[in-house]
């Protein structure tokens, strides 16, 4: 059994935060984490960060001085996901400190973030179903369509929710299963959701072609955004 006392030191975890995330996206692995680790909430500033649910939330530290040598280096998706594609400084942020982290990590659209910045070409991963073309159009990624994938040191998971499932997994990989276990009890972490429509496979085509239809705008956007960094970054290389 792997020792869960305070001898063993906390896990360093780096998680992005940006304008219209989704808080979700990172409360639920944050939930799986908390008790093993010390999280680093990483922005621009250190001025409030105002998430896609109205809640704002602070940022512990700012891209120069987040920690180096992450054992974990996490970014959430949400609406704000096509703006921070664009966000030169967070794809540095990323890029140079994907370099020395033990893993590097997504949930829901996250991944389309850490695909831009060129963290995610040659590796499976997992995103919303909405945005797997987005996330393959955004480089050499192979997009999978479960809830949680673990390509190497990369784990990616799928959309909102399956953020707990994603932080069960991961730590389960740092700490051991046991810990990873204990840990779900403790949250009592045993979903039995009053409807089977959180996939498009359950739900249908009607419900699923309208929260297509309230995504779409995103989608749509996001795909030139996708195309574009695909782009810029091939050409980079080429230099």
């Amino acid at each position: 059994m792997t020792d869960t006392t305070q001898t063993v030191p906390p896990l360093q975890i780096g998680m992005l935060i940006y304008p219209n995330m989704t808080l979700l996206d990172l409360v639920g692995p944050q939930a799986s984490f908390s008790f093993h680790s010390k999280t680093h909430l990483v922005a621009g500033t250190l001025d409030p960060i105002l998430t896609d649910s109205g809640i704002s939330i602070l940022p512990t530290t700012t891209y120069a001085d987040c920690p180096k040598n992450l054992d974990v280096l996490f970014v959430p998706g949400g609406f704000g996901t096509n703006d921070a594609m664009q966000d030169e400084a967070a794809l540095a942020f990323l890029a140079e400190n994907g370099k020395s982290a033990r893993h590097i990590a997504s949930v829901c659209s996250g991944s389309v973030i850490l695909a831009a910045a060129g963290l995610l070409d040659g590796y499976k991963a997992a995103t919303h179903w909405a945005f797997y073309p987005q996330l393959e159009a955004t480089g050499d990624v192979e997009g999978v369509h479960e809830r949680v994938v673990a390509d190497r040191n990369r784990f990616t998971g799928g959309g909102v929710t399956a953020g707990i499932d994603f932080g069960l997994t991961l730590l389960a990989e740092l700490r051991g299963e046991q810990v990873a276990k204990m840990t779900q009890l403790m949250m009592e972490y045993d979903p039995k959701p009053p409807f089977d429509t959180g996939s498009p496979s359950t739900a249908g085509p009607e419900l699923t072609a309208m929260a297509t239809g309230v995504l779409q705008s995103i989608i749509d956007e996001g795909m030139d955004i996708a195309r574009k960094s695909f782009s810029n970054r091939s050409m980079a290389a080429s230099v």
